[in-house]
């Protein structure tokens, strides 16, 4: 088993340094160490609003890690919240692998990856 401490600067946020144990065992990464790697929200597209955006991100994070096993128990809790915060019809998808074409209110659509390959797309259409 060989062990080594691989470093890595983001190119968001050069002062960040994240420290992974990488183990080249039968080249398979460890799950909790990818997982570590990308705990961070990343914003694939959006057209909100700044303030709404970062409210909405952080929503999503926080419904994602509460429920981090039951998709669908997150996908509620976003949607209610942001009924409730921005108006109805919000509509949340949480998934891996899935694609997608809707119509949606402008600026009002939030697509983001997070917990690597987890997407969550927020979208309001009335």
């Amino acid at each position: 088993m060989i062990s080594g401490i691989l470093t890595l600067h983001l190119l968001m946020f050069p002062h960040l340094e994240l420290n992974i144990m990488a183990e080249t065992v039968d080249g398979k990464k460890d799950e909790a160490d990818y997982k570590r790697l990308h705990s961070f929200p990343l914003i694939r597209h959006t057209d909100m609003a700044e303030e709404m955006r970062v409210e909405t991100m952080e929503l999503c994070v926080t419904a994602c890690e509460k429920f981090a096993s039951n998709n669908e128990s997150a996908a509620k809790m976003i949607k209610e919240s942001m009924d409730k915060k921005f108006g109805n019809s919000w509509h949340v998808v949480i998934g891996e692998g899935f694609g997608f074409e809707i119509t949606h209110e402008v600026k009002n659509l939030l697509y983001m990856f997070f917990g690597g390959s987890l997407a969550v797309c927020v979208w309001k259409c009335s």
